[in-house]
């Protein structure tokens, strides 16, 4: 009788340990949602999509820097690779003459191009 009764015990917390890692998981899988939502959000606000040719290089920088870090932040690699994607267009503004209107348009329209993908992966 005794045995029973551990056994029982046994198994019941076997039970909860179970629900507990289903729990984890879904507490896990529902943090890394929020992560990618909250990238997505933030690196959607940072696109230019109007580039001041007289301030677009001092602002590529910060830019840049802080899409690398919301592309090291989240786990899905093809999100992290769209905001990589990103973050290299504005170090290329850094590099580049963008004083040129042509320039700037062709830089524009790949940044619309890499936050097109970016939209994609995060929807």
């Amino acid at each position: 009788m005794k045995r029973l009764g551990i056994a029982a015990l046994l198994a019941a917390a076997g039970l909860a340990l179970a629900g507990c890692s289903e729990v984890t998981n879904a507490v896990d899988q529902t943090n890394k949602a929020a992560t990618k939502v909250g990238a997505c959000a933030e690196a959607l606000s940072l696109a230019d999509l109007n580039p001041d040719p007289a301030t677009i290089k001092e602002r590529a920088a910060d830019k840049e820097k802080r899409l690398r870090e919301l592309a090291n932040s989240v786990g899905e690699q093809n999100v992290a690779s769209a905001l990589t994607g990103m973050a290299d267009s504005y170090l290329q503004v850094q590099k580049e003459n963008i004083q040129d209107a042509g320039k700037i348009a062709d830089w524009t329209k790949r940044n619309l191009d890499r936050l097109d993908a970016l939209r994609k992966v995060c929807a």
